[in-house]
């Protein structure tokens, strides 16, 4: 079974489709804004790789979403609600206290989806 990647980097891959399976490098917003806006820009980075891999967020099997602040939940899901495909709603998991890559980092997600 072939892999392809897709934004290869010196340290790791934007995505990688292995069969009809598309994982994502963790996803995070724009550090210079609020919880909201940086989930936003998350999912758009989301929305932007698996589109790029010829998917959607239709097809999203698994979603991490680790936050900064367990606190963050409601607003996060205020943005994840307006955002996600109701009629395919993945498997989610949800992780608060976390040290992300920076300080600035409020939101991460990990997506795992099909082509």
């Amino acid at each position: 079974m072939s892999i392809r990647r897709i934004e290869p980097g010196k340290r790791m891959s934007g995505a990688v489709i292995h069969g009809d399976t598309i994982y994502l490098a963790g996803q995070v917003g724009d550090p210079s804004g609020d919880l909201k806006a940086q989930t936003e820009s998350a999912l758009a980075e989301v929305d932007r790789l698996l589109a790029a891999a010829g998917s959607s967020k239709s097809k999203i099997l698994s979603t991490q979403i680790w936050l900064k602040d367990i606190a963050d939940f409601g607003a996060m899901n205020d943005v994840w609600d307006a955002w996600i495909d109701p009629e395919n709603p993945p498997a989610r998991a949800t992780m608060g206290r976390a040290d992300l890559a920076t300080p600035d980092y409020l939101v991460e997600v990990i997506v795992v989806a099909a082509l």
